[in-house]
């Protein structure tokens, strides 16, 4: 959707010498993809957001849209596919926020019962009560609140494309905690292309499908999250993702996600010990989790003690003390598995099923591998 070829901004600076803000850049954003541009201040990240909004003109290179070559674009017709969001926000405070919400809407001359069922809407996905809040004007909401209204009123008139330079940068932790899972909840729906800017690496791990790392105008590496936690490109990629990069990587696998690649062997209170046992001896197991009728786990038969043993698994049954949700991520199940002094714990889908189960030692073995869930094709010509 976005594909930038060679872009480069010089300017000019007051004793005449010139410099690169921008060198040579090239990156592609795939359809429906978050990547974010992330560095230090004074990198480019910025520069080069602004160039593909036709802010700040390139010097030399490309920027394409969905194929089209920009440079030759209207700036109209461009910034109308484009929703911008800043870190100011920039709410007119003379409006209403349903004013604020449907100005692009507006001026494209969008009825008001379609624009007005649009702000509802859009108010809705972040949790926002619209006949509690549409009416107000920008000075009667918080800072967080304000911020949300600027996220949406970039998405008023469906843009395919969301540019966001540090949109969050300016709001306390906790709220943008709450706005982050907000946004990501709603581009999981909308799945627009979406390019953000942020020297916040914690950001960059949980909004980005990829992320462009920059150093002195140009992409020094360009990877998935969890590759660039995995494999940074140099000491420079490595300092900037921090030096606890290695548990950062437990972040972004869910428990879900493991379990799901797990064959899942379950027996019951009334199957027979001998049974139980020649499960857990083929598949080379210690113990096999116990369901009920629903599949929701009661607790676990160890391999040892149903060796030779007569009976049922009822008699044997161990319970469990802690559980693990699938959308739990793995530094969240590791810390259940340190709190409780286990081992390994089941995990249990949104109906509370068993669904599998993660050990410390999974998690270990993970973690050193270095393996990653996917690698990026980030070249131009992809």
């Amino acid at each position: 959707m976005i594909k930038l070829e060679n872009l480069t901004k010089q300017f000019t600076q007051k004793n005449g010498q010139t410099f690169k803000a921008v060198d040579n850049v090239n990156l592609n954003v795939p359809e429906g993809e978050m990547c974010v541009l992330l560095g230090p201040s004074g990198c480019g990240k910025t520069t080069t957001l602004k160039m593909v909004n036709r802010l700040i003109a390139p010097s030399a290179g490309k920027i394409l849209i969905n194929g089209e070559d920009t440079t030759g674009m209207d700036t109209v017709t461009l910034r109308r596919n484009i929703g911008y969001v800043i870190q100011q926000i920039g709410l007119f405070p003379n409006m209403t926020i349903e004013e604020n919400i449907t100005v692009v809407p507006r001026m494209l001359g969008w009825d008001r019962a379609r624009y007005k069922s649009r702000a509802e809407e859009l108010m809705d996905m972040v949790a926002m009560d619209p006949k509690k809040f549409l009416n107000r004007y920008p000075k009667e909401m918080s800072g967080g609140q304000q911020q949300r209204i600027g996220v949406i009123r970039a998405l008023a008139a469906d843009p395919p494309v969301l540019l966001m330079d540090e949109p969050f940068g300016a709001v306390d932790p906790i709220n943008r905690e709450v706005i982050q899972t907000q946004f990501l909840d709603m581009q999981r729906k909308l799945k627009k292309t979406v390019m953000l800017v942020s020297h916040d690496i914690d950001e960059a791990l949980k909004l980005g499908d990829r992320i462009a790392v920059f150093r002195q105008g140009r992409i020094v590496q360009c990877a998935s999250p969890d590759e660039l936690l995995a494999k940074p490109a140099n000491e420079f990629v490595g300092s900037f993702v921090g030096q606890d990069r290695t548990l950062k990587r437990l972040l972004l696998v869910s428990a879900g996600d493991v379990t799901d690649q797990q064959q899942t062997l379950t027996v019951r209170k009334s199957t027979p010990l001998a049974e139980a046992f020649a499960i857990m001896d083929e598949n080379d197991i210690r113990a096999i989790t116990v369901v009920d009728v629903d599949g929701k786990p009661l607790g676990f038969v160890k391999r040892r003690e149903a060796r030779n043993a007569s009976g049922d698994c009822a008699e044997l049954l161990h319970p469990f003390h802690v559980t693990g949700k699938a959308e739990d991520n793995l530094r969240v199940v590791l810390s259940k598995l340190y709190e409780s002094n286990t081992s390994w714990m089941p995990i249990v889908d949104e109906e509370g099923r068993y669904n599998g189960e993660i050990s410390q030692d999974y998690i270990a073995d993970y973690l050193s591998s270095g393996r990653t869930r996917r690698a990026l094709n980030i070249h131009t010509d992809s």
